[in-house]
């Protein structure tokens, strides 16, 4: 009775936070309702007996995922209104795309048969908790059985992030660039210049033409001296 009331909790504030995470009108309350849509499911996993799923759905996306598109929402400020404003010239594209996409699912869903030996696995003993933990039941899976699928994923999300770095790279025109082989390939004779300096003068370059400052003058004076010197000459 209770694991049954737990499960409708669960299952029904998850349903209800994921309708808010494409209902909120603020990306901010989005981001929040999604994170409590993560806590739901997490306790579903817990009622199925799946913890390490829960634990790695908390800590992972809660926990990193989440919080960085918490961040990332905050930080970037976009202006909705403004992405909202072409909002009606774009809906019969979308609303095509949308049913293409309807369809699809029909004919997916309508094709969809149940294999024989679903039955007998659905059946199936599940290993001795005190023999396996469940941890160690499901890296056997995808270790093993699963094992090309789980690399094949973990290919889909290296391209996917490679994609998402090339579409977000920006080439900034002025922007200066480090490189270490001219920097270290400089000599001392083309970074420094030694020049004697008598006392009470020194050393202007403006416009090219060497001037000597004025006995007994600040800093600032003898600079701004020296460049009159340089324009009238």
């Amino acid at each position: 009775m209770i694991t049954a009331l737990a499960f409708y909790m669960f299952a029904g504030v998850l349903v209800a936070s994921a309708t808010m995470v494409i209902a909120a009108r603020n990306p901010v309350h989005s981001v929040l309702f999604l994170i409590l849509a993560f806590f739901n499911a997490a306790g579903l996993f817990i009622l199925m007996g799946a913890e390490f799923l829960a634990m790695i759905l908390v800590i992972v996306y809660v926990g990193a995922v989440a919080v960085l598109f918490l961040f990332v929402v905050m930080m970037l400020d976009i202006n909705f209104a403004e992405l909202r404003q072409g909002f009606q010239r774009y809906l019969p594209i979308g609303g095509l795309v949308g049913l293409v996409l309807l369809v699809e699912l029909m004919l997916v869903l309508g094709a969809w048969v149940v294999a024989p030996e679903a039955a007998a696995l659905r059946q199936a003993p599940t290993p001795d908790a005190a023999a396996m933990s469940n941890t160690e039941a499901l890296g056997r899976l995808l270790y093993t059985r699963y094992a090309y699928l789980f690399q094949a994923s973990g290919m889909v999300l290296l391209v996917a992030m490679i994609g998402a770095i090339v579409l977000t790279l920006r080439d900034r025109p002025g922007t200066r660039r480090q490189s270490v082989a001219v920097q270290v390939a400089r000599r001392a004779e083309e970074t420094l210049e030694m020049r004697k300096v008598a006392l009470g003068q020194g050393i202007g370059e403006e416009k090219g033409v060497v001037t000597h400052g004025t006995p007994g003058l600040r800093p600032a004076e003898a600079a701004k001296t020296a460049t009159e010197k340089a324009e009238v000459r």
